[in-house]
C-alpha cells in the first residue's frame, strides 16, 4: 500500500503556551492529515530535553518531557479552573524554552496540588500506572536529585547522590514529595499522549516515532546504567560519539555522548537496547532509529579530543543484537537512518533484516539536474523524503544550489509534467515515485525557507529546534494541495 506522511515535531505546532503540546491542536492536526487521507504523522523525540534543548540530548530515553503536557487539557480534565490561566506569547514563531518551562511549571504544580488534594479519585488509576512503568519512580529521583545539586550532571553530584542508583543508601524521604510530583508529571504526560494516540489511530493515522541512537551522558540511561558505557573511574566518558569529518564538516562532529560498552551490553543480553526499545514500541506505531550505521560500525573519539578529528571505526555486534531483538519483540515495527557516506556491510545488515531505509532528495540530484541513478534503483524498499528536521528546507536548499543546477533541476521536472514552485513540484515528483512511503517536512508543505529550519547539525542552541506554527490557516490552504496530489498518486490511507 502506497502512503504518505507528514513530518512534524509536537514541539512546533500553532499553542497559546509558547510550544505546541498535546492539546486542542494536536486533535487538530490528525483532523488534517485523516482529511487529506495522510497515513503517517511522523514526530521527533519528546522525552525530557536536555543540552541544547536537542531532542537527541535528553535526560531519558523513556521519559516525556512535561513541557508537552497540554495546560488547556489540564483545565478540561479538572486539575486546574480557566480563571487561573494565562496566555504566553501567543504569536510567537520561536519556542523560547527556558520561558516556557517556568512559565508551564507553575500550572503544573497547580495541578499537582489539586491531584494531592483530590487523590483518592485518581490514586487507582495513578498507582496502575506507576506499576507498570516501574522506571518512572527512578527517574523521578534523578530529576529531583538533579535539582538538589543545582542542575548539575550526575557526575557532579554530592557522592551520597551520585551512589544512590547504586547502593540506595541516601535517605530520599525528605525529597518524597517532590518525587511523587515528577511521577504525577509521567503519569499526565503519558495519559495525554495516549489519549491522543488514540484518536490519531482511530482517524487511520500512525504514528511514527523517533529514537536516538546514542544517550546523553547526563541522564538517567547512563546514570543507571553505567557499566554499559566506556567510562572512567570518575564516571565521566574515556571516549565520546559522533562522525568523522567528511564534505559537509571538516572537522567532523563531536556529538559528546558516552560511547557504548558494547562488550558488557552483550554480555547481558542487550538488555539495555530491548528494554528502551520495548516500551518506545509501546508508545509508536513505528519507530525510526537515528544512526543505524553505527550497529555496524561507530566513530570513537578520545574525549580529550576537541574534534571528531582524531577518532576510529569500531565494529559494533549488530547481527547478535537485531537477533535477539527480533527474538523479544517479534512485531517490533523500525525504519532506519542509514544517510550519509556508508561501507557496504551498513547495507548488508539493513537489507538483512528488511529494515525500510531512507533516501533525501536534496542529496539525490545529480550536477546534470537528475535524480542519481543509484537512487531511482533503491527507492522501491526506501522512504522518500524532500528533507528531514536536520536539513535546509527545500527553497532553501535549492536556492543555495548554483543559478546553472537550479535551471537544470527546473528543467528536469518540467519535462516530467509538474507544474507550480519548484517545492510544489519536488513534492509531486516524490509522492509519484515508486517509494512506498513518501514523507513530507511541514516546512516543505508550507513553501517555506531557511528561516524555518529546525536544526543545523554540528551546531547546538538558538535557533535549532525553535520554529513553530503561530496558526494553521496557511497549513490548511497547502494541505488541500497536498490532499490532491496525494490522491493523484494513489498514496491513501488504508
Amino acid at each position: 500500500m502506497r502512503k504518505a506522511g507528514v513530518l512534524m515535531a509536537i514541539s512546533s505546532l500553532p499553542s497559546k503556551f509558547g510550544i505546541g503540546d498535546f492539546g486542542s491542536a494536536a486533535f487538530s492536526f490528525v483532523d488534517y492529515l485523516a482529511e487529506a487521507n495522510i497515513a503517517i504523522w511522523q514526530i521527533l523525540p519528546f522525552n525530557r530535553l536536555g543540552y541544547g534543548n536537542s531532542p537527541y540530548q535528553a535526560y531519558s530515553s523513556i521519559a516525556g518531557d512535561e513541557i508537552f503536557i497540554s495546560i488547556g487539557s489540564l483545565v478540561e480534565e479538572g486539575y486546574l479552573a480557566p480563571c487561573d490561566i494565562t496566555h504566553f506569547k501567543e504569536n510567537a514563531t520561536r519556542v523560547a524554552y527556558d520561558e516556557v518551562r517556568l512559565f508551564k511549571m507553575q500550572y503544573l504544580r497547580k495541578a499537582f496540588a489539586h491531584f494531592k488534594e483530590n487523590y483518592t479519585e485518581y490514586e487507582s488509576e495513578f498507582l496502575q500506572f506507576i506499576k507498570e512503568n516501574d522506571w518512572v519512580y527512578t527517574y523521578s529521583v534523578f530529576l529531583t536529585l538533579k535539582s538538589e545539586n543545582n542542575g548539575m550532571c550526575w557526575t557532579e553530584w554530592t557522592p551520597q547522590h551520585r551512589r544512590w542508583i547504586a547502593d540506595k543508601k541516601a535517605d530520599l524521604s525528605m525529597y518524597a514529595e517532590e518525587i511523587k510530583f515528577y511521577q504525577f508529571l509521567q503519569f499526565i504526560f503519558f495519559k495525554q499522549w495516549y489519549r491522543l494516540k488514540a484518536y490519531a489511530n482511530a482517524k487511520g493515522v500512525s504514528i511514527m516515532g523517533d529514537i536516538a541512537y546514542y544517550v546523553g551522558l547526563d541522564s538517567l540511561d547512563v546514570w543507571e546504567n553505567q557499566e554499559y558505557f566506556l567510562l572512567g573511574t570518575d564516571c565521566k566518558p574515556i571516549h565520546v560519539a559522533g562522525v568523522p569529518p567528511d564534505y559537509f564538516t571538516a572537522d567532523g562532529q563531536r556529538w559528546g555522548n558516552p560511547i557504548y560498552n558494547w562488550e558488557a551490553i552483550e554480555r547481558y543480553h542487550f538488555h539495555f537496547w530491548i528494554e528502551r526499545l520495548c516500551l518506545n514500541a509501546k508508545v509508536f506505531d513505528c519507530l525510526r532509529i537515528d544512526h543505524f550505521r553505527a550497529f555496524d560500525t561507530y566513530w570513537k573519539i578520545p574525549a580529550s579530543a576537541e574534534t571528531a578529528v582524531c577518532g576510529e571505526w569500531m565494529e559494533a555486534p549488530g547481527y547478535a543484537f537485531f537477533d535477539v531483538l527480533f527474538e523479544a519483540l517479534p512485531e517490533i515495527n523500525l525504519v532506519v537512518e542509514d544517510l550519509g557516506n556508508m561501507r557496504p556491510e551498513v547495507f548488508a545488515l539493513r537489507d538483512h533484516y528488511h529494515f525500510m531505509g531512507m533516501e533525501i532528495m536534496q542529496f539525490s540530484f545529480s550536477e546534470a539536474g537528475t535524480l542519481k541513478e543509484e537512487v531511482l534503483c533503491e527507492l522501491g524498499k526506501k522512504i522518500l523524503y524532500t528533507g528531514t528536521h536536520d536539513n535546509q528546507t527545500t527553497l532553501g536548499w535549492f536556492l543555495s544550489q548554483s543559478l546553472e543546477k537550479q535551471k537544470k533541476i527546473k528543467r528536469y521536472l518540467n519535462e516530467k509534467g509538474y507544474q507550480g514552485t519548484i517545492v510544489a513540484q519536488m513534492i509531486q515528483y516524490a509522492l509519484d515515485s515508486i517509494a512506498p512511503i513518501v514523507i513530507i517536512p511541514v516546512c516543505d508543505i508550507l513553501g517555506l525557507d531557511d528561516e524555518s529550519r529546525m536544526n543545523t547539525p554540528g551546531t547546538i542552541g538558538s535557533p535549532n529546534w525553535e520554529w513553530k506554527l503561530v496558526g494553521f490557516t496557511l497549513f490548511e490552504d497547502k494541505m488541500q494541495k497536498f490532499a490532491h496530489w496525494a490522491k493523484e498518486s494513489k498514496r491513501v490511507i488504508p
